[in-house]
């Protein structure tokens, strides 16, 4: 079985859906930046036959409208490097409701002096906001570095009731 594709609209944009064999491998905005090079399928309305990609749909659709504030998607993370793959793992710890800086989530992998790396890997999530990037801040509280655009990023945080 190979990757599959499905595209969400959403309020803050298109957003393509990929799924891998293991689970849910990307999530991103149309056109944002670290977008991969694949074809983006045309947006519709109907429901992916994909069991993961349906569930993403339904999981980000209920996420808009305020009814959930967790995901429960199986995902597949290996594309990225193992230091990537830990950083994002690092995010998921991340609830609802709460940030945190850079420093704080290099520090928590025990590489306090990593804090750029950590941000770079942040900024190559593939799985916007179910592994939740825009939850991270600059080391003060600034909104800084989310490759789907800062006026998405601000929108999420406000969806959550962080601004």
């Amino acid at each position: 079985m190979s990757d599959t594709l499905h595209t969400l609209t959403t309020p803050l944009g298109p957003m393509l859906l990929r799924s891998s064999p293991s689970g849910l491998s990307g999530a991103w905005f149309v056109g944002q930046r670290h977008f991969p090079d694949l074809v983006v399928p045309r947006s519709n309305s109907r429901v992916p036959d994909h069991p993961i990609l349906a569930q993403a749909c339904l999981q980000l659709g209920e996420y808009f409208t305020g009814q959930r504030r967790q995901f429960s998607l199986p995902l597949d993370l290996t594309p990225g490097t193992p230091f990537q793959q830990s950083v994002w793992n690092a995010l998921l710890t991340i609830d609802w409701g709460h940030t945190a800086r850079y420093g704080e989530l290099a520090l928590s992998l025990g590489r306090a002096q990593a804090a750029r790396a950590v941000g770079a890997a942040v900024g190559r999530n593939p799985v916007s906001i179910i592994v939740p990037c825009h939850r991270v801040l600059g080391a003060d509280g600034s909104l800084t570095g989310y490759a789907g655009g800062l006026e998405r990023k601000q929108d999420l945080l406000q969806r959550e009731g962080l601004m």
